[in-house]
């Protein structure tokens, strides 16, 4: 699959958009780096992906998972999250930020190969770029369907199988004001590309399943009206999204510099974004659950929100909780 720059990437876009050609891209954090190919020149050798019921993999002979499974992650020591961790929340003491997303990578011993993640895990998207990376991401990005732009930012989790789970997430403060600050980032992003952005539900409740057993996540929708020509213009559309806002803070900009100075190694193209255009509508979600292959080893990409009231002892905790539990 041929590399795209941003300037490139827009244009291709615009062009498999405004011809109604079914097309994925792939759209790395920094957004300067693109994958974009037309579904029938798809090489599932090289890169599968499923959004929704959208997919090129073929379910005959899936190959058995491997046992027993093998996942021995080596997280980072505390002193050296903590010391991004205060970084990060200093410049949110100082009003530089009032939410940023702090991500880490960890080094992980395992058995399993980029296509065994793909196959074996359970989400809405899935992507696997051949010898680079696998993701298996629960989050839509953007859906655009009759002209209707919709985002769904989720923020806030806590296992389903606690005492009064639901009223202990909606209760929490700390994940008010985060889901509070996101939804109001979105709707204002969104407010750039289209009119008429309301909220149309607000922090209601998924069960979802992981991993590690039930889960509840809260989400919220936020919908617009796109102009009659979006189609013409969707690689513009797409671009001025980016970053996507639940994955870096507010304000975006700002933040987005506080912790690229504070994480210390390159995203890539996790927490980037990626989708399906299917010559009429587009689903898209954001690269989360992320694992990546460099010179032969596996490294798990993480993260989570940072407020002012999160301290450094249970972000952490909640990280480790995170890269420890096995991939399905």
């Amino acid at each position: 699959m041929r590399l795209y720059n941003r300037i490139n990437a827009i244009k291709r876009i615009n062009q498999l958009a405004g011809k109604g050609v079914p097309f994925v891209f792939l759209i790395n954090f920094e957004h300067n780096c693109s994958y974009i190919e037309e579904t029938n020149a798809i090489d599932a050798d090289e890169l599968l992906y499923q959004f929704g019921t959208k997919t090129n993999y073929q379910h005959t002979n899936t190959p058995v998972k491997p046992h027993p499974i093998v996942w021995s992650p080596s997280p980072m020591p505390f002193e050296e999250y903590q010391k991004a961790f205060h970084q990060v929340r200093n410049n949110i003491l100082k009003g530089n930020s009032f939410l940023a997303n702090l991500t880490c990578i960890t080094p992980v011993e395992s058995n399993l190969s980029l296509d065994d993640i793909f196959i074996h895990s359970e989400a809405t998207y899935k992507i696997r770029l051949a010898n680079h990376f696998v993701c298996f991401s629960p989050e839509t990005f953007i859906k655009i369907n009759n002209g209707i732009i919709s985002s769904y930012p989720m923020k806030g989790t806590i296992r389903a199988d606690l005492p009064r789970a639901a009223e202990q997430l909606l209760e929490d403060e700390k994940e008010m004001a985060e889901h509070a600050t996101i939804t109001d980032l979105i709707r204002n992003d969104l407010s750039m590309v289209a009119h008429k952005v309301s909220v149309t539900r607000y922090r209601y409740i998924d069960k979802l399943t992981t991993n590690s057993g039930k889960i509840l996540q809260t989400s919220t929708e936020i919908t617009g009206r796109l102009p009659d020509n979006y189609h013409q213009n969707l690689g513009n559309i797409l671009f001025k999204l980016l970053p996507a806002g639940s994955i870096t803070g507010a304000p975006k900009k700002k933040t987005t510099e506080i912790i690229k100075e504070a994480e210390n190694y390159d995203r890539g193209f996790y927490t980037g974004i990626a989708g399906y255009f299917d010559g009429f509508s587009l689903d898209s979600t954001v690269m989360i659950r992320f694992v990546e292959l460099q010179n032969g080893k596996l490294y798990f990409k993480s993260g989570g929100g940072i407020t002012c009231q999160s301290n450094a002892i249970s972000e952490y905790q909640e990280m480790i909780q995170k890269i420890y539990v096995p991939i399905y």
